[in-house]
């Protein structure tokens, strides 16, 4: 895995963390209860500590010069994030918000206990070992209200059912591998994905069968973050986020 590879390997790593600890943020204030909104918080701030972790690794590795990570999640288009569609779709409704993060959890808790095993880049470990600790309570919390909904009222099941059926279309992206993917496993930096989405097909189908959910059927599956192809909400939400840094390039507090 030569640097460029690894740069965006841990690119990707940090922009999953950044777009979906940035659509939680939204949630500020808006909960539908003060334990919930605090929940929310913290997890967004989870994922901005990896976020900042991953990023700043990788600009270090940039040929052109070191990029901070400030740098990179300011002041890059959006054709250079590379995110999974998934973590960049609206909060919609509650419902909507905890299936989008329980159909990551998994997927996150997964890969990032491979990466803090593995030995070819020790940096990246220490950053992993820290995010599983984190992502464990992620999936924990998103787990229970995923159980909490499913098997609540008809009316919170069929809600939360909706919401998976909506979101399912962009989980196959997840376990789709390109050049990035392949040099990761050659170097054991990244997971098998196909082990991988075994792994998370169990954890899935646990928390559905105590859900009552109903598992949606594989499909026609969306792609294109990975490339930065992006949805049109991914827009209007980079522009909110990088509006302060591009008015005021420089500005410090």
């Amino acid at each position: 895995m030569n640097n460029s590879q690894l740069k965006n390997a841990l690119l990707r790593l940090g922009d999953d963390a950044l777009i979906l600890g940035q659509r939680l943020a939204e949630w500020c204030g808006h909960a539908p209860a003060l334990e919930e909104d605090i929940a929310l918080t913290n997890i967004s701030l989870d994922l901005i500590g990896q976020t900042q972790s991953y990023l700043s690794l990788a600009g270090s590795l940039f040929e052109e010069g070191i990029k901070s990570d400030d740098e990179l999640a300011f002041l890059r288009s959006g054709r250079e994030f590379q995110n999974l569609l998934l973590v960049e779709q609206p909060n919609g409704d509650f419902g909507d918000t905890i299936v989008r993060q329980f159909l990551f959890d998994a997927f996150a808790l997964l890969r990032a206990e491979h990466i803090a095993q593995q030995s070819f880049n020790p940096e990246a470990a220490g950053i992993a070992a820290k995010a599983v600790k984190e992502i464990r309570y992620h999936f924990d919390h998103s787990s229970k209200w995923m159980v909490r909904l499913g098997d609540g009222t008809p009316e919170s099941h069929s809600r939360v059912q909706k919401s998976l059926n909506d979101l399912w279309k962009f989980t196959g992206e997840m376990f789709i591998s390109d050049e990035i993917d392949r040099s990761g496993l050659e170097s054991g930096l990244l997971p098998n994905l196909e082990e991988l989405k075994k792994e998370w097909d169990v954890k899935i189908d646990d928390i559905l069968s105590k859900a009552t959910l109903v598992r949606p059927e594989d499909g026609f599956m969306q792609t294109g973050g990975r490339k930065g192809i992006h949805t049109e909400a991914f827009g209007f939400m980079l522009a909110e986020m990088q509006i302060l840094p591009r008015t005021h390039p420089g500005a410090s507090w």
